[in-house]
Order: C-alpha cells, then sequence, then structure tokens
C-alpha cells in the first residue's frame, strides 16, 4: 500500500553529509551553496523538532543605539525651522 500519509524525512547518509558539506565549502555557484547548507540544516533540525523547523526565526534586530528621549529631541529639531535655531545657511 505504500507508506502512510504524512511528512517524511530521511536520514541523510554520511556520504550524502560528506557531500553536502563539500558543497558548502567549495562551491563557487551561489545559489548552489545556499540550497547545499539549507538543506543539511533543515533536515537535521526537521527531525529533532519536527514542524517546528519549518517557523521563521525572528530575531530582534540590532539593538538601539541611542536612547528614546534622544531620539524624540532629534525629531524636534528635525521639524525646526534652521532659522528658528539661529543656523543661517544662505548669506
Amino acid at each position: 500500500m505504500g507508506r502512510p500519509p504524512g511528512v517524511f524525512v530521511r536520514p541523510v547518509t554520511m556520504t550524502e553529509g560528506r557531500r553536502l558539506q563539500r558543497i558548502g565549502r567549495t562551491s563557487r555557484d551561489p545559489v548552489r551553496l545556499r540550497r547545499a547548507i539549507v538543506v543539511r540544516g533543515l533536515i537535521h533540525a526537521f527531525n529533532e523538532t519536527g514542524f517546528a523547523a519549518l517557523n521563521p526565526k525572528w530575531s530582534g534586530g540590532r539593538p538601539k543605539t541611542i536612547s528614546e528621549h534622544a531620539r524624540r529631541q532629534i525629531c524636534l529639531l528635525a521639524r525646526c525651522c534652521p532659522r528658528d535655531l539661529g543656523l543661517v545657511f544662505s548669506a
């Protein structure tokens, strides 16, 4: 009859794993390189965590470098007319 419905991911053999690693290290084709890296990582992650491996892993991004107070002051200054601040840019 065949395998039951669902997702089937077979383990990567040692030979396939070595080949994927070699492609990841030596490939000059960026598409092939990225796919080799993704396939290897995704198979291992899926085997460990199941469908959760398919969820995006968002990170917080770059940490803020200025405080909220400083940001508000900069925004306020940016909205002002330079002449109101005593800055004259034209003669």
